[in-house]
C-alpha cells in the first residue's frame, strides 16, 4: 500500500470513529444520568425535596387530597362549607414542616419500591410504597390523610373526626408495565456505564489515527458540542410532549416542575458538553491561527544567503 494510500485509509477511519463517537456521546450523556441518576434513591429524594415548596406541586396535591377526604365523607347540607374548611386545612398543612418530612418519605418509598420492582427483587413492605394485590407498585395516601384529620380536628373543622384515614393506594408502576421496564432497566444499567466509555474511546482512536490531529481534534470538539445542542433540544421537544399529554386532573404546571427537577442534571450536561466543545474548538483554532503568523514571521525575519564569497586563487 502506498504512503498516500494509507494516509486516505485513516483519514477515512478517524472520520468514521469521530462520527461514531458524537453520535454516542449523547445517548451515553442520557443512559448515565438514568443509570445514575434517577437510580439512585438519594440523589432522587435529594432532587425531588424541593418541590414540597413548589406551589404548584402544593396545590395540586391539596386538590387531589381535599377532593378525595371530602368525597369520603357524606356531609349533606354541609358540603360547600366542610369543602372550604378542607381545602384551606389541606394547603396549609402543604406548607408545614410535616408535610416535608412526609413528601421526602413518600418519595423514598416509592423510588425504593419501583427499584426493588425493575429489579426483580422482593419488595419489604414500606409505610407508604409497596406492591399492590396484583403487583402494581403503589404508593399509600393514607399518612398525609391521617396529617390532614388531625389538624382539622384541632380546628374543630365540622365531623373532621369522621374522616375515615383508608389505606387507599394509588398505582405508581402498573403491573402490565413491569415485564417491558425491567428489560429496559437492565440495558440501562449496562449502557449507563459502556455507552461513554464507548465514546471516549473511539474519539481518542479516531485522533489517534487521524493524519491531521488538529482538524481532527476540532472535528472531535465541534461534534460534542453539537451533541450537547441536540440533547437540550432533545429535553425541551420532549417536555411539551410529556405535558401535552397528560392524563385528565394532572396539574399542567406541578407536571412540568417535576420534569424540570428531574431533568436539571441532565440539561447541565447538555450545556457543559456545548460549552466545552466550542471551547475547545475556539482554542485549536486560535493556537493554529497564531502558530502560522509566528512561522511566516520567523520565516521573513530569517537572514538570506547574502552574496557568494570571492573566488580563491587556487580556485581561479
Amino acid at each position: 500500500m502506498s504512503h498516500r494510500a494509507c494516509h486516505r485509509l485513516r483519514s477515512v477511519l478517524s472520520a468514521v470513529l469521530t462520527a461514531l463517537a458524537c453520535f454516542l456521546l449523547p445517548f451515553g450523556a442520557l443512559s448515565a444520568w438514568a443509570a445514575y441518576g434517577l437510580a439512585d434513591t438519594g440523589r432522587y429524594v435529594t432532587t425531588m425535596a424541593p418541590l414540597a415548596e413548589n406551589p404548584y406541586v402544593q396545590d395540586a396535591i391539596a386538590d387531589n387530597v381535599g377532593a378525595g377526604i371530602v368525597h369520603a365523607v357524606d356531609v349533606g347540607p354541609l358540603e360547600g362549607t366542610v369543602n372550604h374548611f378542607v381545602q384551606d386545612a389541606v394547603h396549609s398543612f402543604t406548607r408545614t414542616d410535616a408535610f416535608r418530612a412526609a413528601w421526602d418519605t413518600a418519595n423514598r418509598a416509592t423510588h425504593e419500591a419501583v427499584l426493588h420492582a425493575l429489579r426483580n427483587a422482593p419488595t419489604r413492605q414500606r409505610p407508604y410504597a409497596g406492591y399492590g394485590g396484583e403487583g402494581a407498585v403503589t404508593i399509600d395516601l393514607a399518612p398525609v390523610t391521617a396529617q390532614v384529620k388531625r389538624q382539622l380536628t384541632a380546628d374543630h373543622v365540622p365531623l373532621a373526626s369522621h374522616i375515615p384515614v383508608a389505606h387507599t393506594e394509588v398505582a405508581v408502576l402498573p403491573a402490565q408495565d413491569l415485564v417491558p421496564l425491567r428489560k429496559g432497566f437492565r440495558v440501562l444499567e449496562v449502557a449507563g456505564f459502556w455507552l461513554p466509555v464507548t465514546a471516549g474511546v473511539l474519539a481518542v482512536a479516531g485522533i489517534a489515527l487521524a493524519v491531521r490531529r488538529r482538524r481532527a481534534i476540532t472535528a472531535t470538539a465541534l461534534g460534542t458540542a453539537l451533541g450537547g445542542a441536540l440533547l437540550g433540544v432533545a429535553l425541551v421537544i420532549t417536555r411539551h410532549l410529556t405535558l401535552a399529554d397528560l392524563p385528565p386532573g394532572v396539574s399542567a404546571p406541578a407536571a412540568g416542575a417535576v420534569y424540570d427537577a428531574l431533568t436539571a442534571t441532565l440539561r447541565t450536561v447538555s450545556w457543559l458538553l456545548l460549552a466545552l466543545g466550542l471551547a475547545v474548538a475556539l482554542g485549536m483554532w486560535v493556537t493554529d491561527r497564531y502558530g502560522r503568523a509566528g512561522r511566516s514571521r520567523r520565516a521573513s525575519e530569517a537572514p538570506g544567503p547574502g552574496p557568494l564569497p570571492a573566488p580563491t586563487r587556487a580556485q581561479v
